[in-house]
């Protein structure tokens, strides 16, 4: 891999597995059968790597046989899942101040996540992107994301709040009432993103819990925490703003390294010192994304193109060729055939 992978904390990730284990599944074997190393979870600062979550989802729907499973994490709601950042959430003044913590932290939980609070004349949309390294992040983590974050602004408010709406990236599932019954709330899928939207008024709502002095605290530690990325992931930034800037057109170096505050030449050093280089990375940027976009059936393959920043479509079939040893077509067939081969196959196996 030309770059460092992406990692969850353990925090998280001791999460999932009280949330699969609740759907009667043992954790220690689960990370037995993927061989990972269980102890790990003991350990508040250890990372697990994005791929290996990947495929510990994947383990956990082939044993239950729930695609919906990831949903259970709404039942699991403690700060210490989210590290640090939950209790800062807990101080945070209002919803959407503690929403905001969570967006500029959320790489202490998970560097595969890019998240964004995007305010509305009546409302703010939490959205949210997980991003995989070799393998795509399936449904399964994105569905986790969403259910805990309602759960826990219900468990911090002390209230039973409902979003104007909950969003999702991929197709209407057969059974819906999994999420009718969590998020209580309209549902969307084939979207953009991942979303939950709010309305305005109870998102600056002041909150009994909120306390300054503690927030500060709080932000000190996170800030410290997070530091630790900062000093030497430099590739996961640069990424972040790849994935903003390509539905624009192909990004330049320079307006890369201006938005993560650096000279061309500093972003060069600094991405070889992480056994990278700018065009590498942008080459893999749009290969994960090109996967993640052939799963949305509502995109043309012309629309994919163009949100993956080429300006002439026949060089994102080239380039598609070369990534995958196929055409695009062909790629999103295949994605088709096995699904349909998961949703054939008998419960548990």
């Amino acid at each position: 891999m030309p770059y460092p992978e992406r990692t969850t904390s353990s925090s998280w990730v001791m999460g999932i597995v009280q949330a699969l284990e609740l759907e009667g599944l043992q954790g220690q074997q689960l990370f037995s059968d993927l061989g990972l190393d269980y102890s790990l979870l003991s350990d508040p600062d250890s990372r697990i790597p994005q791929d290996q979550m990947t495929r510990l989802w994947q383990r956990a729907v082939a044993v239950s046989g729930n695609p919906a499973i990831g949903l259970n994490m709404a039942r699991v709601v403690r700060p210490a899942h989210f590290n640090v950042v939950g209790f800062a959430l807990l101080s945070s003044r209002s919803l959407k101040e503690g929403l905001g913590r969570l967006v500029r932290y959320q790489r202490i939980i998970g560097e595969g996540a890019d998240m964004a609070l995007v305010q509305a004349p009546d409302s703010y949309s939490l959205q949210l992107q997980i991003h995989g390294d070799s393998l795509p992040a399936p449904r399964q983590s994105h569905d986790a994301a969403l259910a805990y974050i309602l759960a826990f602004l219900r468990w911090m408010t002390g209230e039973h709040l409902r979003p104007i709406e909950a969003g999702f990236a991929y197709p209407q599932p057969e059974d819906l009432t999994p999420y009718q019954s969590l998020f209580d709330c309209p549902l969307s899928f084939s979207q953009p993103h991942y979303h939950l939207r709010f309305d305005r008024a109870m998102m600056e709502r002041p909150l009994a819990t909120g306390n300054e002095t503690l927030a500060q605290m709080h932000d000190q530690f996170a800030g410290e925490y997070l530091a630790r990325f900062e000093q030497t992931r430099v590739t996961h930034q640069a990424r972040q703003v790849l994935c903003r800037l390509l539905p624009q057109g192909e990004p330049k170096r320079q307006a890369v390294a201006s938005a993560l505050r650096m000279s061309t030449r500093t972003l060069q050093r600094r991405l070889q010192d992480e056994h990278t280089s700018f065009q590498q990375l942008l080459d893999e940027t749009r290969r994960e994304l090109a996967m993640q976009f052939l799963r949305q059936r509502r995109l043309t393959l012309l629309e994919i193109a163009y949100l993956l920043g080429f300006a002439d479509p026949s060089n994102f079939f080239r380039a598609f060729k070369r990534w995958f040893g196929m055409p695009p077509g062909q790629y999103r067939e295949q994605l088709e055939r096995e699904a349909e081969q998961a949703r054939n196959e008998p419960e548990g196996q």
